[in-house]
């Protein structure tokens, strides 16, 4: 489930959402060290969200890449 308050990520770059998602991970590490079960989930909804987005960019910066390596005709 992604998180409902995060605006659009879209134009982030993925060196940006590599370092939000490990700001967000230290952020949970600490959350979870105190307890805060509720702040956890959050911030685990907010975690999913950007590495959604992350892999989806991965995604569509490798598609081309092994059109002239493979044919399967």
């Amino acid at each position: 489930m992604e998180h409902p308050l995060i605006g659009n990520i879209g134009e982030l770059k993925e060196d940006e959402l590599t370092d939000k998602i490990n700001e967000l991970t230290k952020k949970y590490m600490i959350a979870q060290r105190s307890g805060n079960a509720h702040l956890c989930q959050q911030i685990a909804m907010a975690l999913e969200t950007y590495r959604n987005k992350l892999s989806e960019k991965h995604r569509a910066s490798n598609k081309g890449d092994f059109d002239d390596k493979i044919d399967v005709t």
